[in-house]
């Protein structure tokens, strides 16, 4: 027997009760808190077992392998939109927030109190003027610069506001655990991510200086629900109050193939870095990969230059001009070995360059928030999806092409007549990137 709805009923002594189907997905984080990831997804045994897949990356067994890892879906119906330059990116995200008619959520590592931040400022005070929910989260350390009376304005409109500190079980001696997600989350249809903060630096550039080179994503479909999640992690660690999310039935389309990678100290580190492990074991071709700040551990460098030696063309977009001068110097520090191996290396010169991005084999475009460093594989809150889309990785390869026409590529024959005081520089810093 069925209602009228169509949803089955059982038959009891006493009344009829409606059977409903639960979500497929259940509204909890993934991967789990406190999770321990099992020997055989380590990453560089998740490195090993990706070297043997006979599709390498195109096939199911990629896909497979990252679910384990990261416990987390594979959402089939997203709508994807990369940018790949601030203006374009804030365009975009401020005509969202005036679309907006229920709800606004905002993560971000720096919120400026500068034009872009006072346009944001704006356009969330109108939309709370429309009856609105807004909730913006920001790193305090991030945008400690960022002046009170900003804060006060921002909390006078109406918008929620929560400031995410220190933990008390970050180690010590080191800078403080960071939130370095960057979120914004409209009406739960459409959320932004990627590598931009909300500054002018990203979109018309400071004084004296071009616009930050930066890559961020528009994205549409499940994947939104799960950023939701994601944000309500943060939001509740910063002190705000639960954020009701219901469950997601199984998603029908033939949309960008996302997964979502995101990590806070506690959960997901391991995760997120087996996934990149695992993207490089199955990576056959090309494997191009933009990061602004390059301080991996031995791990990450073994499976790279292990990766160049099996024929792979690995290339490296590397910032020529830095916001944080030491960890370009620390960057260079590898660049003896990497070069060794095969790995190419370009160092972008028109601007300070900020976006992480990764794109394989015509197959896999990771755009986020995750640095090739310590603090960010091991104790920032971070946030990436993983896209397995040839269309998608299509536009990530034309835009690093582009990038290395403006940028200039580093020799090992050139490297090698460095002065020897900028090598000692170098393999100083080296020694200095886990304390910042």
């Amino acid at each position: 027997m069925q209602t009228e709805a169509g949803n089955p009923v059982r038959q009891t002594p006493a009344a009829q009760v409606t059977v409903r189907r639960k979500p497929f997905w259940q509204p909890v984080l993934r991967p789990a808190q406190q999770r321990r990831l099992p020997h055989d997804l380590h990453p560089l045994r998740a490195y090993k077992t990706a070297k043997t897949f006979d599709q390498g990356l195109s096939g199911p067994a990629y896909e497979n392998l990252i679910r384990r890892i990261d416990q987390a879906p594979f959402h089939r119906d997203t709508v994807a939109t990369p940018f790949f330059d601030g203006r374009s990116a804030f365009n975009a995200m401020l005509e969202a927030i005036n679309g907006a008619s229920q709800e606004i959520l905002v993560e971000a590592y720096v919120l400026r109190d500068d034009d872009t931040g006072r346009d944001f400022l704006a356009a969330l005070e109108s939309a709370v003027g429309r009856g609105v929910e807004v909730k913006v989260l920001a790193d305090a350390f991030g945008s400690s610069s960022t002046r009170k009376d900003f804060w006060a304005l921002l909390k006078r409109s109406g918008s929620h506001i929560r400031l995410f500190r220190k933990p008390r079980y970050a180690p010590l001696g080191l800078m403080p655990v960071l939130d370095h997600r960057k979120l914004l989350i409209v009406d739960r249809r459409l959320a932004f991510t990627g590598g931009m903060n909300i500054a002018d630096e990203y979109r018309h550039g400071r004084p004296g200086e071009l616009a930050w080179r930066d890559t961020h994503v528009m994205l549409q479909g499940g994947v939104v629900w799960e950023l939701v999640i994601i944000f309500s992690e943060s939001w509740l660690a910063a002190g705000g109050d639960p954020l009701h999310c219901d469950g997601l039935n199984p998603e029908q389309g033939n949309g960008v193939r996302t997964l979502v990678l995101d990590a806070r100290p506690g959960r997901g580190h391991s995760e997120v870095f087996a996934s990149y492990a695992a993207t490089l074991g199955g990576v056959r071709k090309n494997l191009w990969i933009t990061n602004a700040y390059f301080a991996p551990g031995w791990r990450m460098i073994r499976m790279l230059k292990a990766t160049a030696r099996r024929g792979v063309d690995v290339r490296l977009m590397l910032p020529g001009k830095s916001d944080i001068p030491i960890i370009r110097t620390a960057t260079q520090s590898y660049y003896a070995e990497c070069l060794r191996a095969g790995i190419r290396i370009f160092e972008y010169q028109p601007s300070v360059l900020h976006a992480k991005t990764l794109v394989a084999d015509g197959q896999v475009a990771i755009i986020g928030s995750t640095n090739f460093d310590f603090r960010s594989f091991n104790f920032n809150a971070e946030c990436n999806v993983l896209m397995h889309d040839a269309g998608i990785a299509a536009q990530l390869e034309e835009a690093f092409r582009q990038d290395m026409e403006q940028a200039c590529e580093i020799t090992r024959a050139e490297w090698q007549q460095q002065p020897w005081w900028r090598r000692l520089l170098a393999w100083m810093a080296r020694r200095m990137v886990f304390l910042m």
